[in-house]
């Protein structure tokens, strides 16, 4: 498994996740095409912002390798990439065991001082 947001496999910088999903247009879209697969135009119709705007979020999270693309006849439809989503998952999963074991630490520590 290769660090989230490093490399790909040509050996260009790619995005780093953390900063593709730091946005909330680019969270919003996210969260539509793990619904669905879809089109760059049926997304920038869940927006305010033109289809150009749209594909640029588009194109961030691409080279993050959040979504992937698959060609059906002329249409290119985005979905999201599962297995970089599982990548952020393993890690947040990690964060969220040193932050339980620091708040279980602090709860011994204080029912050590009310025991007092």
């Amino acid at each position: 498994m290769q660090p989230i947001g490093c490399v790909n496999s040509s050996h260009q910088m790619k995005r780093d996740v953390f900063q593709a999903i730091a946005d909330p247009t680019r969270r919003a879209i996210l969260l539509l095409l793990a619904t669905q697969a879809l089109t760059p135009n049926a997304l920038a119709e869940h927006f305010d912002s033109t289809r150009q705007a749209v594909s640029k979020h588009i194109k961030v999270l691409s080279e993050a390798d959040l979504v992937k693309q698959k060609k059906v006849g002329r249409e290119i439809f985005y979905e999201v990439n599962a297995t970089q989503m599982k990548q952020i998952e393993k890690w947040i999963e990690k964060f969220k065991g040193l932050l339980e074991n620091r708040f279980a630490q602090l709860d011994d520590v204080l029912s050590k001082l009310k025991n007092k």
